[in-house]
């Protein structure tokens, strides 16, 4: 298995300013995984400590923040010397180890010879129970589900991954049908990495399922666990709430779908503790395509994806018949897995600013509208079949006349004079 986080990874341990590192993610979205791979594939030999399961080391930092201490009590627990060097200190889950976060602004000021990774799937909520955070003091790094290029080399597939690498739009159509095959299959196993193995294995649906099923009990057993309990009802509530939400036409969240006559206040800080978490991803309505987009934001407007479109399906049941009776699948649930599928790719590029369009006179809707690393508004359309008519996306691009627009399907790839029809399945790669 391959993940891109590993040449991050590798640029990181490579910098000449390097800080102790923090891996943020959700749950099951292989944190662990690519640590390990990382210290046993750089360095020669690696200290790893998962506080969650070590539970005598979570006093590790507990007497005083004295790196030579925590060196010494950590060459004590490996058995062998820790060579700044040439080993790399990897602390895994490290909310659960008391004053663990803090302890990096001292690995940072007074050791940073030492070459420190730490993962936490429960940084946010943590955060908010007043946990003292080394401002300044650390790198960061977030790893998401499975991109559809790291699923199509897990299966194997290094040809149609190679397209998407080089962006050799030009061979694009030559394999769409096989590209489209395999985009049916990302929907259905989405990009966590137990649900991807079990399916490259021997393309066992209802495994896959079992485990998205699993890593869902998970999410859930983490709410009864760490939030607060004046929040669990509405946590559990809100979070059930995310399918029918999205199957709206309109899918900007509403209240009053978690239960009859509820309103945002009570329900705020219940979905800031699912963001926080990593569980879902958040997409604000702009009311105006200027620069900067955060300054248009309508703060009451706003939609809620999952974070991975295969946890998205088991939520909402879907059946494996849907996705091997081909197209069907792009055109149940109302296109909602194909706005998934996008803004769980475009998301990967941590230079983008993502919301959709809705103006003051509500007389037209982009499903999203982007600002890059070189401050372009950029609307993208998104269709989830070969129907390609859109009335409010030509309103817009008539009314703006965007540099660049992008309307995204199951066509084939084809510049116009007035926007570029960009396959699914290479959204993101493409350079928006």
């Amino acid at each position: 298995m391959y993940r891109k986080g590993i040449k991050q990874l590798l640029q990181w341990k490579l910098s000449a300013d390097r800080k102790p590192l923090l891996i943020l993610g959700a749950r099951q979205v292989g944190k662990t995984w690519l640590l390990k791979e990382f210290g046993n594939t750089e360095y020669r030999q690696m200290v790893y400590i998962n506080f969650e399961e070590e539970k005598q080391m979570q006093a590790l930092f507990v007497p005083d923040f004295s790196i030579s201490r925590i060196i010494s009590a950590l060459e004590a627990y490996a058995g062998h010397k820790i060579e700044p060097a040439e080993t790399l200190i990897v602390f895994d889950e490290i909310q659960a180890a008391s004053g663990g976060i803090t302890s990096l602004k001292y690995f940072c000021e007074n050791a940073p010879e030492y070459q420190v990774v730490v993962s936490d799937s429960l940084l946010g909520m943590a955060l908010h129970e007043g946990v003292s955070f080394p401002v300044g003091k650390v790198d960061f790094m977030h790893l998401y589900p499975m991109s559809f290029y790291e699923f199509l080399l897990a299966m194997g597939e290094t040809g149609l991954a190679g397209i998407l690498e080089n962006r050799q739009w030009d061979i694009l159509s030559l394999f769409s049908n096989k590209f489209i095959e395999f985009l049916r299959y990302y929907f259905y196993v989405g990009g966590m990495p137990e649900a991807v193995a079990a399916f490259a294995e021997n393309r066992d649906w209802q495994k896959v399922r079992k485990v998205q099923n699993r890593i869902l009990l998970t999410y859930e057993r983490d709410f009864s666990k760490h939030a607060p309990k004046e929040l669990l009802p509405r946590i559990k509530m809100a979070w059930k709430s995310i399918p029918s939400q999205l199957a709206k036409e309109n899918r900007k969240f509403i209240y009053g779908l978690i239960k009859e006559g509820a309103r945002a206040k009570e329900y705020e800080l219940a979905i800031q503790w699912l963001l926080d978490s990593g569980l879902l991803i958040q997409c604000f309505c702009t009311k105006e395509p200027r620069i900067p987009l955060n300054a248009y934001q309508d703060l009451s407007a706003f939609k809620l994806y999952h974070n991975d479109i295969g946890l998205l399906g088991a939520m909402s049941k879907l059946s494996p018949r849907t996705v091997v009776e081909g197209d069907r699948l792009f055109t149940e649930y109302k296109g909602v897995l194909a706005e998934q599928f996008v803004i769980q790719q475009l998301r990967l590029n941590e230079d983008f600013a993502i919301y959709y369009f809705v103006p003051d006179t509500y007389s037209m809707e982009v499903d999203f509208i982007v600002q890059n690393e070189n401050d372009e508004i950029i609307p993208i359309e998104v269709k989830a079949e070969t129907n390609l008519k859109a009335k409010s996306f030509r309103m817009f691009c008539q009314k703006y006349s965007p540099q660049n627009a992008i309307r995204t399907s199951l066509s084939d790839y084809q510049k116009e004079s007035w926007m570029t029809n960009v396959p699914l399945y290479i959204i993101g790669d493409y350079q928006i």
